[in-house]
């Protein structure tokens, strides 16, 4: 069995805007609990039209507080130390290439290399017109920009010439950490987002709902596509939501959840994570929470 590294995912969204400064004592006690990842969504601003979200009812109301990311992360970062922060997801489309290129070279810096960007064009068209970007637009501007960020991370200077973006003989420094950021890419594994993987990623968001036999299929595609292109399969990171498993009394049971958990590693998810409002009710439970769910993490 091979057991992923366990992530908690921590939606603002989920929470009372007088709860939200209290993020960052729940940081401190995934760091502190040994929690591999935290892993933050994002939305920046939607419209009233839920009708286009392809996954079940939509879960929040218009007014949810939703944090910025970059800007959530840098803070926890700052009070933890060895945790790493994934994007789950950043709508990438809607930032120009060379401000996400800085943003997240700053904030994997300062971190010391904990910084994973997941990105996905975003489902909702209302959405991404608040930034410009037309709908059918979207996916092409995700590759085109994060070849941009790739660009501005690895030459001084820089050099880059596409549809959107352009830029001739720039530096854009400090550099990330390591010479460059992970980035993960979300969706379904279309040619494009297998392209987008294996050219330009480190790993796979695999679209909300897709079960352990949809995911290993994918994983098999990706590894085959990685060897073909000269890449390690190992490297592949793959990070999937563990469903919420109710025990006998009909609630969702940790326990349960965390076997369920098991299962996606054997399919090839080598980072899971929970999601603390299915269990407890409030983010002043969530830090006692994590520590119970990092033990018994630690157990199987």
């Amino acid at each position: 069995m091979s057991k992923p590294r366990l992530a908690i995912s921590l939606s603002s969204a989920s929470y009372e805007v007088g709860e939200l400064n209290a993020f960052l004592e729940v940081a401190r006690a995934a760091d502190a609990a040994g929690i591999d990842a935290l892993r933050i969504p994002e939305h920046v601003a939607l419209g009233a039209d839920f009708e286009q979200y392809l996954w079940g009812n939509y879960p929040y109301g218009v007014e949810a507080p939703w944090l910025e990311p970059l800007t959530l992360i840098a803070a926890m970062a700052a009070v933890t130390e060895r945790i790493r922060f994934v994007t789950g997801i950043l709508i990438a489309p809607m930032r120009p290439a060379v401000i996400l290129a800085k943003q997240a070279a700053t904030i994997d810096l300062l971190s010391g290399g904990r910084l994973c960007l997941g990105v996905g064009t975003g489902w909702q068209r209302e959405e991404l017109g608040t930034a410009g970007v037309p709908f059918a637009e979207r996916g092409d501007r995700l590759t085109e920009m994060i070849e941009a960020c790739r660009v501005l991370w690895r030459d001084a200077p820089a050099s880059f010439h596409g549809r959107w973006t352009s830029f001739d003989e720039v530096w854009c420094e400090p550099r990330p950490a390591a010479g460059s950021v992970p980035v993960w890419f979300a969706g379904s594994l279309t040619s494009r987002t297998i392209r987008r993987v294996v050219e330009l990623g480190e790993g796979w968001l695999p679209i909300m709902g897709s079960g352990p036999a949809v995911i290993a299929e994918g994983v098999g595609v990706l590894h085959e596509a990685y060897v073909a292109a000269g890449r390690d399969p190992a490297t592949l990171e793959v990070t999937m939501f563990a469903p919420p498993v109710a025990g006998d009394d009909g609630q969702p049971s940790l326990d349960r959840t965390l076997e369920g958990a098991l299962v996606l590693g054997d399919a090839g998810v080598t980072l899971v994570s929970l999601f603390p409002p299915s269990f407890v009710p409030g983010i002043a439970e969530t830090a006692a929470w994590i520590e119970v769910a990092a033990r018994r993490w630690e157990s199987l």
